[in-house]
């Protein structure tokens, strides 16, 4: 297996179209050929992961000091694009380990890199993002986990909801209020998983993304250390947002995948299949469907690619380009797959043709990161605004 070579300038395209084929090799491999098997038993494959980590993927846009590939967020859309078409939810996950990464490798100190970045670059250990609560979804700002200054200390108390590799993860970026109500109010902060007072609640039983564990994060009265903070206090609303963009671009980009890899299987589908004579490729109401799945994915793709430019080049509507590009693909995508489901008939609702995982994988999308209604919600108020 091809490995990523850390990179810090652009990339050419002779590198760019290596780097994208040795993970295309990868997803063809190590994911596709165990997707449905991992969704069926939600089995955490925690060393495929860890080759994952040997390629270069668990820092794809971390700087390359600490075991980072350096990449661009343009590269980073191409790559997880291509991990989706093999296992969406598996993408989605390292697009989320990827997510914690940066954080770190930004806002965090030399000390806090050199001590967590080698282990969640290599994968040999995994990263979880926790901002949401039970009573705080969309309204983030809302939370009310507690961290409450103890000496040199800060002690931790509240429950997180929906965490992506809860339980498996070997740090937990933790949104807390240490002060006033509301976004100025929170802090981030470095909780190990070995902390005295973590606790995880039951594995949740989800429509899609089995192969990636969800739980609660329990924090009961955990105390951290006041060097834990994660890029000052009173910053972790703005570094959790700053995080989101990037990751909206990632989960987009993952449905791009998702609903590329359905598409192929519907192409393939309707020249097999024959219906009252003929194929169905012959059917005009199927050939200007598959035209119209192929013209969202088109242009969804032109969304994310222009968002991830965007990021790159910090441009000031990056934020407002993010929730576009989000908005549109993760909706394109999931109806693109449960287009391709349709034209398979009563064969793409069996589990072994696998275009039911990608629908109920991709339904999610829609959701985290923000769901759509808040997408538009930021892409209005920036309208007005301007």
């Amino acid at each position: 297996m091809s490995t990523i070579t850390p990179l810090t300038s652009s990339l050419t395209t002779e590198e760019r179209a290596a780097i994208l084929d040795a993970v295309r090799e990868f997803a063809q491999n190590e994911l596709a050929p165990h997707a449905l098997e991992w969704d069926a038993k939600s089995f955490f494959p925690r060393d495929t992961l860890r080759s994952a980590g040997e390629l270069g993927l668990g820092g794809i846009y971390a700087r390359d000091d600490l075991g980072g590939s350096g990449l661009s967020r343009s590269d980073a859309a191409a790559i997880f694009e291509e991990l989706a078409q093999g296992d969406p939810a598996i993408a989605a996950y390292i697009s989320i380990h990827n997510m914690v990464v940066w954080m770190i490798d930004t806002y965090g100190s030399d000390a806090q890199r050199s001590e967590w970045l080698p282990l969640l670059t290599s994968m040999s250990g995994f990263g979880s993002y926790c901002l949401t609560e039970p009573g705080a979804g969309s309204d983030a700002a809302a939370i009310t986990s507690s961290a409450i200054r103890s000496g040199d200390d800060y002690v931790l108390t509240g429950v997180k909801q929906f965490i992506s590799g809860g339980g498996e993860a070997s740090v937990y970026i933790v949104m807390a209020r240490t002060g006033e109500p509301g976004a100025r109010g929170i802090t981030a902060f470095l909780v190990p998983a070995d902390a005295p007072g973590l606790s995880f609640g039951a594995i949740e039983h989800k429509m899609g993304w089995n192969a990636q564990p969800t739980r609660q994060v329990i924090l009961d009265e955990v105390r951290v250390p006041a060097a834990s903070i994660l890029g000052g206090e009173g910053q972790g609303f703005k570094i959790a947002m700053s995080a989101l963009d990037g990751g909206r671009i990632n989960i987009a980009a993952c449905s791009l995948g998702g609903a590329q890899w359905a598409l192929d299987r519907a192409l393939r589908y309707v020249h097999e299949r024959f219906t009252f004579g003929e194929p169905l490729a012959e059917k005009q109401a199927v050939v200007f469907t598959l035209a119209d799945m192929a013209t969202e994915l088109h242009a969804a793709r032109a969304l994310v690619r222009g968002a991830a430019a965007a990021l790159d080049a910090k441009a000031p509507d990056a934020s407002l380009q993010c929730a576009m590009a989000k908005r549109f693909a993760t909706d394109a995508g999931f109806t693109v797959a449960n287009q391709a489901l349709q034209l398979h008939g009563g064969y793409g609702y069996l589990h072994e043709y696998g275009i039911e995982k990608v629908v109920r994988d991709l339904r999610v999308h829609q959701i985290l990161e923000g769901t759509n209604e808040i997408m538009r919600v930021i892409i209005g108020r920036q309208l007005l605004a301007d």
